[in-house]
């Protein structure tokens, strides 16, 4: 039986090019189109040195129609930052070279670049040989899962650091060629720490209400925005679920979220990429407002969506009319269309594909397949 798929209705892929195809400023960046890779962690980069391998995996992103790859998280210049010793560092004459190069490989192929700026807090990484034997920090000396005791509570000096690494690594990212940097603020990593009550019971200035525990975000931000050009794009990725929670929630109202964002976007964030594991579910009660949605009706702040964008057989078979409205290509347009957000963020089916965005951008439907997770055993 052959497993070929039939050819896409042509107002279907016609639809699909007119939407993606738009480009969209991001501040004083025009990324070409409405497609970005997310970022995700690979562990190629022994010495913290992006080399040859990373920069054939993004250019060919980007060679087929990525328009803004977002890099996989690098560590700042902090001790603390991280502990892998093949997790790119955004830090060094070496590791910022590599990224040089990089960042003219995807600009070679048509794409733009920024890279995700990255401290890992209380988190510990397993199975990698440490470059830092540095204890793990946090806001409060305590882990995602709310173990105690497991690392430092932050000083005012660490915080102080901290925030000068971010600001310098984003004065470097513009030095030397990239198009903005995305701050990570996601998963359960050192700035959604400080955000999240769970892991803040900081007594100082930095802990209290869920204003207060924005300032350690905002200051990041304010210091980052002083440290660049007033067109350089400043994203931040945030997200309610955490690795070892994902049911926590940092806003259960939309007045609760627009607590949490007013102070990051005065601070200077220009775009918010709002982190979900499924982009079509509703973040609140009475709208069908996914979080991206809610993030630019309450800041005004263009916004990227995320959350298993390709990954189900429905995405792919609703180009020919077939599947479900829900996870198929229509419901994602029709967002995108009415301005719900501004793009979406590809993650593992990228990285099974690198072809992924010109085939939906030319309605190369029948070449699609779903996601399959043994494709991660040979990546490119």
């Amino acid at each position: 039986m052959s497993d070929a798929r039939p050819a896409a209705p042509p107002q279907a892929s016609s639809r699909a090019a007119e939407i993606l195809s738009r480009p969209v400023t991001l501040n004083g960046l025009t990324v070409p189109n409405r497609i970005a890779m997310a970022p995700m962690t690979r562990m190629f980069s022994p010495g913290g040195i992006p080399g040859e391998d990373v920069r054939g995996y993004y250019a060919r992103r980007a060679a087929a129609g990525v328009g803004l790859v977002i890099t996989e998280g690098t560590y700042v210049g902090h001790d603390s930052a991280g502990q892998s010793d093949r997790v790119p560092r955004f830090h060094g004459e070496e590791q910022l070279a590599g990224w040089a190069k990089v960042a003219d490989a995807v600009h070679a192929a048509g794409g733009t670049i920024v890279p995700q700026l990255w401290h890992i807090g209380m988190v510990r990484e397993q199975g990698d040989p440490p470059f830092a034997d540095a204890p793990a920090v946090g806001p409060s000396g305590i882990r995602t899962d709310g173990t105690e005791n497991a690392g430092k509570a932050m000083t005012q000096r660490d915080l102080d650091d901290v925030i000068g690494a971010f600001a310098k690594a984003a004065a470097d990212a513009e030095r030397i060629g990239l198009d903005g940097v995305e701050l990570h603020g996601a998963h359960g990593y050192l700035i959604d720490q400080f955000l999240w009550s769970t892991t803040n019971r900081r007594t100082d200035a930095y802990g209290g209400d869920s204003v207060a525990r924005t300032k350690f975000a905002a200051e990041i931000v304010a210091a980052v925005r002083a440290a660049v050009s007033p067109e350089f794009p400043v994203i931040f990725r945030y997200s309610q679920w955490k690795q070892d929670a994902y049911d926590a929630r940092l806003a259960e109202t939309p007045e609760e979220l627009e607590a949490i964002l007013a102070p990051l976007a005065a601070a200077g964030v220009d775009a918010f990429h709002a982190s979900t594991r499924r982009y079509w579910l509703p973040e609140f009660d009475d709208s069908d407002l996914n979080l991206a949605g809610w993030t630019k009706k309450l800041t005004g702040r263009p916004t990227i969506t995320v959350g298993s964008v390709g990954l189900d057989g429905d995405f792919i078979n609703a180009f020919a009319g077939q599947g479900s409205p829900v996870l198929g290509i229509d419901n994602l347009l029709d967002r995108l269309e009415r301005d719900e957000f501004d793009m979406v963020a590809v993650g593992r089916a990228l990285l099974q594909d690198p072809q992924w965005a010109a085939k939906v951008l030319e309605g190369r439907h029948e070449e699609l397949r779903p996601y399959d997770a043994e494709a991660l055993k040979t990546l490119s």
